[in-house]
């Protein structure tokens, strides 16, 4: 495959870390959709996760609550081995899906890496988040660009979110 077609084969745009690594980010009343998917040990199964993100992006575009894609952010936090929560980012309410407002403060951290190093990021994360003298409430995890297109870049870029109290 030529590096122009792969281009045009990119759906996902490439992602800046500088923003999002060893950041603080002070939330308040910041926008989300909420969905969740099946999964089995903390594995989404990849169709149920496909329709999810799929079904949310649609609602999110119909509403005209879509972000511009570099304020896009789709971040899951597993609260048991069989369910995925899904946050989607978007620019106000959107009818007939659960909307979340986050009003919190994270600690970030880029990663780089298949999805099965997320327990090693998390123990990175926690020795970051103990260094910085704070305590974690809860993780998230923002996959920065799809399969395709992290194979495209050559890069799996994945922001680790801490929630701090």
């Amino acid at each position: 495959m030529t590096h122009k077609n792969e281009e045009s084969d990119m759906c996902c745009p490439k992602f800046n870390t500088e923003p999002w690594d060893k950041k603080t980010h002070n939330w308040k009343n910041k926008l989300f959709i909420k969905d969740t998917v099946n999964q089995i040990f903390h594995k989404p199964l990849p169709s149920s996760m496909k329709k999810t993100i799929g079904n949310m992006w649609e609602k999110a575009q119909a509403s005209k609550a879509d972000p511009e894609i570099k304020e896009f952010i789709l971040m899951a936090t597993d609260p048991s081995p069989w369910k995925s929560e899904l946050y989607m980012s978007v620019t106000k309410e959107v009818p007939d899906a659960e909307n979340v407002k986050l009003s919190c403060t994270f600690l970030t951290k880029v990663f780089d890496g298949p999805y099965n190093a997320v327990p090693k990021w998390i123990k990175e994360m926690e020795k970051y988040v103990s260094s910085k003298g704070k305590k974690t409430k809860k993780y998230f995890i923002y996959f920065t660009t799809c399969p395709k297109c992290a194979k495209i870049y050559g890069h799996n870029y994945a922001v680790a979110f801490a929630q701090v109290e």
